[in-house]
């Protein structure tokens, strides 16, 4: 390499170490405390949920969120709260079989299953056995629900492992 090529990489060199030296190593994270991260959210979405809780919601879904009914309904993060918090959906029971989560990326957590959920509305509840799968995204720090797909399981069928 000639004498003028090295100077340039030594100046390149150089300038990559300033404009990296202020920014912080981000520590990695072990799947372990990731996942369970996740799972506290996932517990207190649930919850919330059952209480029909609107602040908590708003704190735990994410402002993207598609949630897609077993029904074929899709809601976004404003219909659904509003349809819980105004008591139009109620969740009386929410009771996982499975419940797997796979760190799918940074900051990207799947979440897979099956859970038997009451719900409905106050005049008609459903048991619903359903497979689902939701993922979960972190967000400035924090773990949000950003969508969720499920579907039901016919009576008839056996349980999918």
């Amino acid at each position: 390499m000639n004498t003028h090529l090295r100077f340039v990489a030594l100046i390149l060199l150089g300038f990559a170490s300033i404009l990296t030296a202020d920014i912080p190593a981000q520590p990695v994270k072990s799947n372990d405390v990731v996942i369970a991260a996740v799972k506290a959210t996932d517990d207190a979405r649930v919850a919330a949920s059952m209480d029909a809780d609107r602040a908590q919601l708003e704190t735990i879904f994410s402002d993207e969120l598609r949630y897609a009914h077993s029904n074929g309904k899709v809601d976004t993060k404003a219909s659904y709260i509003d349809s819980i918090a105004s008591h139009r959906s109620v969740y009386s029971s929410y009771d996982y079989q499975t419940r797997t989560f796979l760190p799918a990326g940074p900051g990207v957590v799947l979440m897979f299953g099956r859970a038997f959920i009451n719900s409905g509305t106050p005049e008609q509840k459903n048991l619903l056995d359903l497979n689902f799968l939701a993922v979960w995204r972190e967000e400035n720090g924090k773990w949000r629900f950003l969508a969720w797909q499920s579907c039901r399981i016919p009576a008839s069928a056996p349980a999918a492992k």
